[in-house]
């Protein structure tokens, strides 16, 4: 009974197989003739920019266009595994481990079926490997473990990373060649060879100029405040008391900023605010004075206009 259930799994498999790569086939044909018209348009878009002097735009329209030819490139590689398997899907079926002659075909397909939307059939043909071969050799082959046997071309045909600056600044010029355009391309090139900061970490610059230089401290024994400044008195002019800044012990690993060169600016400050205060004081009392002789000469005109009514009616 179970050699029936071989003799029945074995052709189920070969039969659903071979169904899949037949349809992975004529679909990549398909795809491939569409992409083809796909590039023509968008090559001859990126050269009406260029005639133009837009070459801000037709730098990032390019990355599309080496995108889709990556995608074509590893198209075409995986045409050729899958018609490589299906004459040879006989071999799989007599073998239970995977031949080694077909690893890298079957590897491949494995790795490439979840980034090839477009193909869904090839996620069908890795469900029936990972039933023949076991989670283990899908997971290898989809994670890129050692000796997993993927094709280094199909690795990097499909790979997310942006294109180099190279690699966009030869196809800009292979576009120009192909429409003859007369086009300079030593703009381009500057803006291509400039390296861009990455600011996610913060500008270096400021990330600079915020460390402060560190002093080295001197310490007399574990017990002893440090000798640099790092305890300041701070006094105020209403002598209400005196406030420390002490340094917790728990952070003594953190750099530690010389005192010497907060003091002078501390210093500053409280004079600027004593002057203020002062100014301020002075012309309270200027203003004081002037509203208290204001007063006095009411007062004197007052008693003058008093005494003359006394005169004239006394």
């Amino acid at each position: 009974m179970s050699l029936l259930n071989q003799l029945f799994n074995r052709g189920v498999f070969g039969s659903k197989c071979k169904t899949c790569l037949n349809l992975a086939i004529s679909r990549i044909k398909l795809l491939q003739n569409k992409r083809d018209l796909q590039l023509k348009h968008m090559r001859k878009e990126i050269a009406q920019f260029l005639q133009a002097g837009q070459e801000a735009i037709a730098r990032i329209r390019v990355e599309h266009v080496i995108r889709e030819q990556n995608i074509r490139a590893a198209y075409e590689i995986l045409e050729l595994f899958c018609e490589f398997v299906l004459v040879r899907v006989p071999i799989l079926e007599s073998q239970k481990e995977c031949p080694a002659e077909l690893r890298e075909a079957i590897a491949s397909i494995i790795f490439a079926a979840p980034r090839c939307s477009e193909v869904p059939d090839l996620l069908q043909i890795k469900n029936l490997f990972a039933a023949k071969y076991g989670k283990e050799f899908n997971m290898a082959a989809s994670e890129l473990r050692p000796d997993s046997g993927v094709n280094r071309a199909i690795i990097e045909r499909l790979s997310v990373r942006a294109p180099p600056a190279e690699a966009r600044l030869k196809v800009l010029k292979e576009i120009a060649q192909e429409f003859s355009l007369e086009w300079d391309s030593s703009n381009t090139e500057a803006e291509l060879g400039k390296k861009h900061e990455d600011l996610l970490g913060g500008s270096k610059e400021i990330m600079a100029d915020a460390i402060l230089p560190q002093a080295p401290t001197k310490q007399n024994s574990p017990l002893s405040p440090p000798s640099n400044g790092a305890h300041s008195t701070l006094n105020t002019d209403n002598k209400q008391g005196s406030h420390r800044l002490e340094a917790p012990a728990l952070v003594s690993n953190m750099p530690r900023v010389n005192a010497n060169e907060i003091e002078p600016s501390i210093r500053n400050y409280m004079a600027d605010v004593q002057r203020e205060t002062t100014s301020q004081s002075s012309d309270v009392l200027e203003r004081a004075r002037v509203a208290i002789a204001s007063a006095e000469r009411a007062t004197i005109a007052a008693r003058a206009a008093a005494e003359l009514v006394n005169v004239q009616f006394g």
